[in-house]
């Protein structure tokens, strides 16, 4: 398989599950309506797991720009490959939001609440401080990809055109229980203030299907915040990478 539609596979099927768990919760007349916050941080590590282990042994299973961009600022992924991978993502995650929508439409059109709509979509803040809320996302996804980092597996070789490139990280079905169980953390010791995006493209993409979908009752797509879960993650991320290469990794 293409590492590309690797990458775009696994974040559709990362967004199908993680934006499913929070609609399941949310949204009216479900089977886990108003099962709270346990049951949300679960299912998207257990979401994190799934993804990884489908398309981790291919492209490594990225799922997330940040973290492709701090794999690539400490020297352990292609930097040629960063923007192929950032649009696989998106474009996944745009896809996988839009699957779970429809999956949950019923449920859509008897929820009254508008802004609970919006939450199975995106993030939102508890406390809406836009510099204290990026710096919450820059926290939690530091530790993502400084974990992310200390645990990736061997370099493995994938064709872009007729050359053969070596990209050096790759989770596999193995970390994948690592990186869900990170996510899981994350989200029960950080996840109080933004909801923990601490990933571009979970926000941004189903963010803008949000705008796109003629969902019943919606209210707007909350536009003024969709940069803090894109700058505060890639920060992170960097960050972390920043720390990889200062102790000598």
């Amino acid at each position: 398989m293409n590492v590309y539609l690797a990458e775009f596979i696994g974040t559709a099927i990362l967004l199908l599950l993680g934006t499913g768990v929070v609609a399941n919760v949310l949204l009216k007349q479900t089977k886990g309506h108003d099962s709270g916050l346990i049951v949300i941080t679960a299912g998207w590590g257990f979401a994190v797991f799934a993804a990884v282990a489908c398309v981790g042994d291919v492209s490594g299973a990225h799922l997330n720009p940040a973290v492709t961009i701090g794999l690539a600022v400490a020297g352990k992924f292609e930097w040629n490959l960063v923007a192929g991978y950032a649009l696989a993502q998106m474009g996944g995650a745009m896809v996988g939001a839009a699957i779970a929508y429809v999956f949950y439409a019923p449920h859509y059109a008897v929820t009254e609440d508008a802004d609970a709509k919006l939450a199975t979509f995106c993030n939102s803040p508890a406390i809406r401080n836009l510099p204290h809320n990026a710096f919450c996302e820059a926290v939690g996804t530091f530790v993502l990809v400084y974990a992310v980092l200390m645990m990736t597996a061997p370099e493995f070789s994938t064709r872009e055109g007729s050359a053969t490139v070596e990209v050096t990280v790759g989770l596999g079905s193995i970390g994948a229980v690592g990186v869900g169980l990170i996510v899981f953390v994350i989200g029960l010791a950080l996840g109080g203030t933004t909801g923990y995006a601490i990933n571009p493209v979970r926000d941004l993409g189903p963010r803008i299907i949000h705008f796109l979908m003629p969902i019943p009752g919606k209210r707007d797509s909350d536009w003024s915040y969709s940069w803090v879960p894109v700058v505060g993650p890639i920060i992170g991320g960097v960050l972390a990478a920043a720390l990889f290469l200062a102790h000598g990794q």
